[in-house]
């Protein structure tokens, strides 16, 4: 089947984004540890400052996605944004040690305005120009495509750091450069993209985004629940691993790299498993699983500093990471209805936001407290208790597709 132009047009712009992003997100805590010498307290803000800006920009982003004629315009003009933002990382080794770092924290945490709104806007866009029936099918193709591509581009600029001293902020000032350009040619591709324009009447007031009509659709509340568990869970162990590979494994830009690669290779090689097990025992009993093997990764890092060993774990991971990154977007579609769609997307990321800044708080608070591998530890069980969430709702909801997909398999 060939691809429409919708579909054609998304996966050259995700192509775009994902050598923009992978040419230096990867590097940001080296960029951060060895070049500017942030703290552990840096770190962890700079994983979770920036969930409590893009929870402020989704306190008007609905309101202005609603009244905005064009989705697609919108999604254009906060992707750009987010991404000028970002490449003003360029400049801050021009300033000095100590505010560099702040410096840092704060770009970090102001894209995350615009970049809130147009993950918001783009959620809402591909869920109404992509129809359900194409969904697993479509993201599962785009995933693969985005992920090969990440792990050319992973290990690519992970060998170019290796070229430079440590403490050297030159390459990375090239990357960002390098970035801005593949961002641009992301920003046009989203320019591509047909819809359906719906002229709406002046007296229409759009619905403010915090009605707690949302959830009284019961699909949406369960699958909310289980999410905002999962993400806390998750990301509670997202400044540590970081800390963890560059402070107590010595891990370079190189090794990284090879971290990221096979990460990623993992996920392509998996991806088609998971749509189709999605398909046939529901989104969110596969998300079951993918969720548990999630859980098992802090406590295996915890084994070993050996780097060839935490590469290995990586591949594992990343197994785990492809099923919950499709499964979870693909859930938020189909559990949100498509009348006012953008409210219960909207809804969805602004608690998300809560979690995505007291999650990393609370990892690098029981860091402090307990130490690397109690923390980890820690983290891997509560992890394993918000994989169970998803299964309680898929033994509730999906009862009868599960029933009928063992008893197809076993009759």
């Amino acid at each position: 089947m060939s691809l429409s132009s919708n579909e054609k047009a998304s996966i050259y712009s995700g192509l775009a984004q994902t050598i923009s992003i992978n040419s230096v997100n990867g590097y940001i805590p080296l960029l951060a540890l060895g070049v500017l010498g942030a703290s552990n307290q840096q770190m962890g803000l700079i994983t979770s400052l920036p969930s409590i800006i893009g929870m402020l920009a989704l306190i008007p982003g609905a309101f202005w996605l609603n009244r905005a004629q064009s989705k697609k315009n919108f999604t254009v003009i906060t992707t750009f944004s987010t991404r000028f933002l970002f490449m003003l990382i360029f400049f801050i080794p021009f300033f000095s040690g100590t505010l560099s770092a702040w410096l840092l924290v704060f770009i970090i945490a102001l894209l995350n305005f615009p970049g809130a709104l147009a993950n918001l806007s783009w959620q809402t866009m591909i869920g109404e120009i992509i129809p359900e029936k194409r969904r697993g099918d479509f993201f599962s193709t785009r995933n693969r495509i985005n992920n090969i591509a990440a792990l050319i581009v992973t290990f690519g600029t992970g060998f170019f750091l290796e070229q430079y001293s440590k403490d050297s902020s030159f390459p990375y000032q090239i990357l960002l450069l390098a970035g801005f350009g593949f961002a641009l040619i992301e920003v046009y591709y989203l320019t591509k993209h047909k819809e359906e324009i719906t002229i709406k009447p002046i007296e229409e007031k759009p619905k403010r985004k915090l009605s707690l009509e949302v959830f009284k659709h019961k699909p949406y509340t369960a699958f909310l629940i289980c999410a905002l568990l999962y993400n806390f869970a998750a990301q509670m162990a997202w400044s540590l691993f970081s800390i963890y590979q560059i402070k107590d494994a010595g891990a370079t830009a190189l090794w990284l790299s090879i971290f990221s690669v096979t990460n990623q290779a993992a996920q392509i090689l998996s991806i088609k498993w998971w749509a189709k097990y999605a398909d046939k025992y529901g989104n969110t009993m596969v998300l079951f699983v993918a969720a548990a093997g999630m859980a098992t990764a802090p406590a295996l890092n915890m084994l070993s500093t050996n780097l060839l060993y935490i590469t290995a774990i990586n591949f594992w991971t990343g197994i785990f990471v492809a099923g919950t990154n499709l499964l979870l977007f693909n859930q938020l579609l189909k559990a949100s209805p498509e009348k006012n769609r953008a409210n219960y997307i909207a809804n969805y990321n602004f608690l998300l936001s809560f979690v995505g800044f007291a999650a990393p708080q609370m990892g690098v608070f029981i860091l402090n407290q307990a130490g690397m591998h109690s923390a980890m530890n820690i983290i891997s069980l509560v992890r394993m208790g918000a994989a169970f969430s998803f299964l309680v709702v898929a033994l509730k909801m999906e009862r009868k597709r599960i029933a009928n997909a063992f008893h197809f398999r076993f009759r």
